[in-house]
């Protein structure tokens, strides 16, 4: 999205809307104001404008963990929100998803697929880990990313995930080579997949991730095992991957500069730090500009 298409979202937001999202925002524990007419700042403005899309396109997910967003926005938030960006001409390079609590959060991600066909469409189909499902996930949450993964252009499963797509027993694989034919097998689903976690590599030093795309050449990326786990890692290493391909890179670098980049983040966190709370990547984020 570019700041033209940002300033448009913000201008066209009605008054009455604004305050409502402005109080919900002022009532949780990091207030945040919006400047009105501020020219010296408005690359600021539209930071927060990007930042205030995002947490609303969104907002059906964080309703699971904050009933007062569902109780400020509703269920109907997010189609209206969609329909009216598209009225407006606002143009997508890509729509990613991640955890999505239901099967209607997934028909919300379809619809945007379907309003902006030419965006590259990335799912993160987040329904387990470990060699189950999480708990929470109903079991129609399964077919609903099945289906919302086939209206994908990558999908990056884990091995616990990539099993449930395919419905292959779990835990799931124990090896490259089961991992290499299971992103193969996932390509009938979307176009391009990358599979993470692959544990066992290398006798076990390493961990390694597989890509395979339809019709194309599979490969393997391998990084040494860093024996600490941290909530959060699959997310960065997503969304590097995503940024990566987004800037030109094919896809096999863009999964060795995530994989890198997570590595870098965990080797950044203090021993002893919450593995709830996520790595410390802040003092790595200079990696990405380096490379």
């Amino acid at each position: 999205m570019n700041a033209e298409n940002l300033k448009k979202l913000y201008g066209s937001t009605p008054e009455s809307f604004r305050q409502s999202v402005e109080q919900a925002l002022n009532q949780s524990s990091h207030p945040v104001s919006f400047p009105r007419r501020a020219p010296v700042r408005r690359s600021l403005r539209l930071a927060l404008v990007c930042a205030l899309i995002l947490a609303l396109l969104t907002a059906a997910a964080y309703a699971v963990f904050s009933p007062r967003v569902a109780e400020v926005f509703g269920a109907a938030y997010g189609p209206a929100a969609l329909a009216h960006y598209h009225r407006l001409g606002v143009k997508f390079d890509c729509i990613y998803s991640g955890y999505l609590a239901d099967a209607a959060q997934a028909k919300l991600v379809q619809q945007a697929f379907a309003l902006w066909p030419r965006a590259f469409k990335v799912v993160d189909p987040v329904l387990g880990d470990g060699g189950r499902l999480y708990s929470g996930l109903g079991a129609d949450m399964v077919p609903a990313m099945y289906d919302l993964c086939s209206h994908a252009d990558l999908i990056v499963p884990n091995v616990t995930e990539a099993a449930l797509l395919l419905g292959d027993p779990l835990p799931g694989v124990g090896s490259a080579e089961q991992a290499a034919a299971q992103a193969a097998r996932l390509t009938r689903i979307a176009p391009q997949v990358v599979v993470t976690g692959v544990a066992g590599l290398g006798g076990g030093r390493y961990i390694g991730c597989v890509g395979a795309s339809r019709g194309g050449e599979g490969y393997a990326v391998k990084t040494p095992l860093q024996p600490r786990m941290f909530h959060g890692t699959g997310d960065i290493f997503a969304s590097v991957l995503v940024g990566r391909i987004l800037q030109g890179n094919v896809p096999q670098a863009a999964v060795q500069a995530a994989a890198a980049f997570v590595a870098e983040c965990i080797r950044q966190t203090p021993e002893g730090a919450d593995e709830r709370l996520g790595v410390w990547l802040e003092t790595a984020l200079p990696k990405l500009r380096q490379e």
